[in-house]
């Protein structure tokens, strides 16, 4: 059984920071890409960072500049860390990784709230 765990959501007043993980446990034979997307209430799930697993990154227009996300491989660990945040960053983020234990299949982490304050 594959779960990923993430940590690091909170409150936080605008122009501050945060950092998110997510860890994937279970047993795993590799992890191709890793990411975080979000969801704001009434709003669509979107991609906000992606890296593979040779650290290739690709961001949304909206984050470029402020969030930086990064991977541990050693770890199964993805991280998102998130500065200058915005009121409109707020949202529950969601991390997601394509795991292959036999074939490759998609996983998802239960989300994390992210409140930022103006």
């Amino acid at each position: 059984q594959v779960q990923l765990v993430e940590s690091g959501g909170g409150s936080v007043q605008a122009g501050g920071s945060l950092r998110l993980s997510c860890a994937a446990s279970g047993t795993i034979f590799s992890i191709n890409d890793m990411g975080w997307y979000r969801q704001a209430p009434g709003k669509q799930r979107e991609l906000v960072a992606a890296i593979t697993s040779g650290g290739s990154t690709n961001y949304a227009d909206s984050v470029k500049g402020r969030f930086t996300i990064s991977r541990d491989n050693a770890k199964n660990t993805v991280y998102l860390q998130m500065n200058r945040l915005k009121p409109e960053d707020t949202a529950v983020y969601y991390c997601n990784a394509e795991i292959k234990i036999v074939r490759v299949k998609n996983y998802w982490g239960q989300g994390t709230q992210v409140t930022v304050s103006s």
